[in-house]
């Protein structure tokens, strides 16, 4: 099933609809998937007209929004399709920043096994789990400019 979600995703056209229909504000701000696969996601948010912030710098709810796609997409390769369904909710989020963010942020998350293995151990056992993943933003330069950490709760449906 991750496959089948990860190729929407890996798919220029057909995931820019998406974020132009489920999250209008990501697609307006520049937010974008540049690679993703079960293991790790890379997604970039530039500096420009729409992301920034008063001190010419991008704006830190543009850097979150990077950050918690990056993480999210892990999430949602893994229960999508999914028998039984499951549900995934930011519980928290917090984040520290480094450096101004003055150009092209690049946002990387590598915790796709540890997602995957708590979406199983909340199927398994029919109650919710929560997980930290960890996403690292960087600048052209490969300076770290901002760290998030996104807490995802995830929860099988019953009917």
């Amino acid at each position: 099933m991750p496959s089948s979600f990860l190729q929407l995703v890996n798919s220029w056209f057909r995931f820019r609809i998406f974020l132009l229909l489920k999250l209008p504000s990501a697609f307006f701000c520049g937010v974008r998937v540049r690679a993703a696969n079960e293991e790790q996601c890379v997604v970039t948010v530039p500096f420009k007209w729409l992301s920034q912030n008063p001190f010419k710098s991008t704006y830190f709810a543009c850097l979150s929004m990077a950050a918690e796609m990056s993480t999210g997409i892990l999430g949602m390769a893994h229960i999508y399709k999914r028998t039984p369904a499951v549900s995934m909710l930011v519980v928290n989020i917090s984040g520290s920043f480094f450096k101004k963010a003055v150009g092209k942020t690049t946002f990387t998350c590598v915790d796709g096994a540890r997602i995957k293995q708590t979406i199983e151990d909340a199927i398994s056992s029919g109650e919710g789990k929560t997980i930290s993943a960890k996403s690292v933003g960087v600048n052209a330069a490969g300076e770290k400019v901002a760290e998030f950490e996104v807490t995802w709760s995830f929860k099988a449906r019953v009917h």
